[in-house]
């Protein structure tokens, strides 16, 4: 039985040019063996998660799941794999995996193969075992304390600096000006980030802070 986590969806994207050290590391962008999502892994709490971080069509939804209330919550950024645990003595994680083809959980393992493939099995009830192997789209994340703990970046603290210098009473034009209003700035440019990389175009960001993970990383 294939372990098929996602379908419907064709992407694309690579990433190379590991070094050998990475091979364990689970984190990082997956594309899935059937091209249908790149799940997005990352260590929250001590375990691995992974969700849904890209799609080429956007607005899927979790249809399948037996849960009438999630049916209509988004794929993208939608949870995968669940609470994984490294097992002892090996680079190897377990875990639970859902699968959004059926709406199933199933017991799952991952376990990274070289520098570019990471290797899932799961099984149901324990038999009915299948796996694939996804392929890496995204470097390794390191850990920071926003996924280490899963509850967010911590709040600034004191207030904020005071500008220095007095504003002109209102109705003044600034000093070295002829009173005409100073032009508005040109607005920004809104950057695009490839599938797989972080930046202005990633809606999922940190993985760890995403409601459905952060409730359940603790």
């Amino acid at each position: 039985m294939r372990l098929a986590l996602y379908t419907g969806i064709i992407l694309a994207g690579g990433y190379a040019c590991l070094t050998p050290a990475l091979a364990a590391d689970p984190t990082g962008d997956w594309r899935v063996a059937d091209g249908v999502a790149n799940i997005r892994v990352a260590q929250c709490n001590g375990s691995m998660w992974g969700a849904v971080s890209w799609e080429k069509q956007p607005g899927g939804r979790d249809e399948n799941n037996p849960d009438v209330s999630k049916q209509n919550r988004p794929t993208l950024g939608m949870a995968t794999l669940i609470d994984m645990k490294k097992k002892p003595g090996v680079d190897q994680w377990e875990g639970q995996v859902y699968n959004a083809k059926d709406g199933q959980l199933y017991s799952a393992t991952i376990t990274p193969a070289g520098t570019d493939q990471l290797e899932i099995k799961g099984c149901v009830m324990g038999f009915l075992c299948g796996g694939e192997t996804w392929t890496r789209v995204g470097p390794p994340i390191p850990l920071s304390p926003a996924n280490a703990m899963a509850k967010g970046a911590p709040k600034p603290t004191g207030a904020a600096p005071k500008a220095q210098g007095t504003a002109p009473p209102q109705g003044t034009a600034p000093q070295g000006t002829t009173g005409a209003p100073a032009p508005a700035p040109a607005p920004k440019t809104a950057t695009t980030a490839k599938p797989g990389q972080k930046g202005a175009a990633d809606p999922v960001g940190d993985i760890c802070l995403l409601p459905e993970i952060a409730g359940l990383a603790h």
